[in-house]
């Protein structure tokens, strides 16, 4: 069947979400994960939230360790959260979502080659945040049907771009762990950290 140039669905929400899922060693559990989303439609407008869960199975008590959504609109922060972050493969089984401290951020801006690297620097109420996404590889276009897709009940359709290396600080503190190989998508060599620019999801 050939396909339709307007996709019928009713787009939930678009816009880009890079992730870093680090660890310390390959078969190890997760010590860091984060979730950055520059979001340009959705039901609460637009905006940015930046999930960095730095104790990924604790509470983030530990100030040096913290579980954190910073955001310039909450709503929208939740919003992700509830619905899709929560159905993320990594931040399954992830006890340190749930006593996320939402914090406000500001001063959102991109930056980097494209080819290289890619960087992303904020300000927000807890310190300067700066990610970095380097040793980019080739981009491919991923489109998930609804019952590939995390949620289940949405297609998804995003331009990914697998990073070999990766850096994250929070007021110039490193966090833990690095980039590892992982399958995705049937791709076996792709990366725990990624870029995804273009990421549009449609009510399925």
């Amino acid at each position: 069947m050939a396909r339709t140039p307007i996709n019928p669905g009713a787009i939930d929400w678009s816009g880009e979400n890079p992730g870093m899922y680090l660890k310390d060693k390959a078969d190890g559990a997760f010590v860091t994960l984060i979730s950055y989303f520059r979001v340009i439609h959705s039901p609460h407008g637009k905006g940015h939230a930046a999930f960095m869960l730095l104790d990924p199975f604790g509470d983030g008590k530990n100030p040096k360790k913290p579980n954190l959504c910073l955001t310039d609109n909450e709503p929208l922060a939740d919003y992700v959260k509830k619905g899709f972050v929560s159905y993320f493969g990594a931040f399954k089984g992830a006890t340190g979502l749930a006593s996320l401290q939402v914090k406000p951020a500001w001063d959102f801006m991109a930056g980097g080659d494209g080819s290289n690297v890619h960087t992303e620097w904020f300000r927000s109420a807890v310190g300067q945040v700066q990610l970095s996404w380097n040793k980019l590889g080739a981009p491919f276009l991923v489109e998930f049907d609804k019952e590939h897709s995390a949620t289940g009940r949405h297609e998804m359709i995003s331009l990914f771009v697998d990073s070999r290396s990766c850096s994250a600080t929070l007021n110039g503190n490193p966090v833990a762990g690095q980039a590892f190989p992982r399958e995705f998508a049937g791709k076996k060599d792709s990366s725990t950290a990624f870029l995804a620019f273009s990421e549009t999801w449609i009510k399925a």
